[in-house]
């Protein structure tokens, strides 16, 4: 797919149980080739609100934080469907706990050290495995969101052809983050670790997106009121938004919107993840 343009562009941090408290969040923003402005943060507190928006009619890049694969070695191993949409029919049908239990169970048969199969994407990227059903839970995260994708006929670039219109690539903020950040933490859902150091790793992540110090080189526009905001949200969820909103916004400039050639397309790979 050829190259694309200025246009509107999504972030989206995922959770695997969307509540009040802890929502789905969306960051919309406007890319014009070099700078992405942050226009409106959305809160979806379950998963019709967040389909909804899926649903609605529209043009967009979104980045979304949540796998969209699983490793080809667990999958063979398992002796699942090596296509992607059936494998992820297949999934899709388990339950969270079935889920767990087969994923352990693959674990446990596995020397210490090397208990996780791995995509090729979690090197470059830093990531989690997409199979861990624990801190963080990204395999009850794939379990809940990719079927969203799906149904909502939304187009992932590599993995299943949908509406063009509406892409859906794979995020994942921390890898942006870390550029910035080292190994700074931000971020805290437990209030006791909200500390003053988070607040200004927060600050100082916001100021180094602003002037464009990643390696997107994508300055991003706030307001006053949106910086404030961003910086005192504790739990950095609109932050981690924000974040994956710029890797969309690159996205949407790079011929099949960044995707390597050498991307398994049953795993699917992280956007951004390699890029110096």
């Amino acid at each position: 797919m050829p190259a694309g343009g200025p246009g509107a562009a999504a972030g989206i941090d995922f959770t695997s149980r969307p509540t009040k408290r802890k929502p789905i969040v969306v960051a919309l923003g406007t890319f014009d080739g070099h700078s992405v402005r942050l226009d409106a943060i959305h809160s979806h507190p379950c998963f019709d609100d967040f389909s909804a928006w899926l649903h609605a009619p529209g043009e967009w890049v979104g980045a979304f934080d949540l796998p969209f694969g699983l490793p080809r070695e667990l999958i063979e191993t398992l002796g699942w469907s090596t296509d992607w949409l059936p494998l992820m029919r297949h999934y899709a049908a388990l339950s969270r706990e079935q889920i767990r239990d087969t994923f352990a169970a693959f674990c446990n048969a596995r020397p210490v050290g090397g208990k996780f199969a791995h995509r090729g994407c979690d090197g470059p990227a830093g990531s989690s495995p997409s199979m861990k059903w624990v801190n963080p839970p990204v395999a009850f995260m794939l379990h809940a969101g990719v079927p969203l994708l799906i149904d909502a006929g939304v187009h992932l670039p590599g993995l299943h052809d949908g509406d063009t219109a509406r892409v859906a690539v794979e995020g994942y903020p921390g890898l942006l983050a870390r550029e910035v950040l080292g190994s700074r933490s931000y971020k805290s859902d437990d209030k006791a670790k909200q500390t003053p150091e988070r607040l200004i790793a927060r600050k100082d992540l916001v100021d180094a997106l602003e002037q464009g110090r990643t390696r997107l080189t994508l300055r991003l526009r706030l307001s006053h009121a949106q910086r404030d905001a961003l910086v005192a949200d504790a739990r950095g969820d609109r932050l981690d938004a924000v974040l994956c909103l710029l890797q969309a916004a690159w996205a949407r400039g790079q011929v099949d919107f960044g995707r390597p050639a050498d991307a398994d397309p049953l795993e699917g790979w992280i956007v951004t993840a390699g890029v110096v």
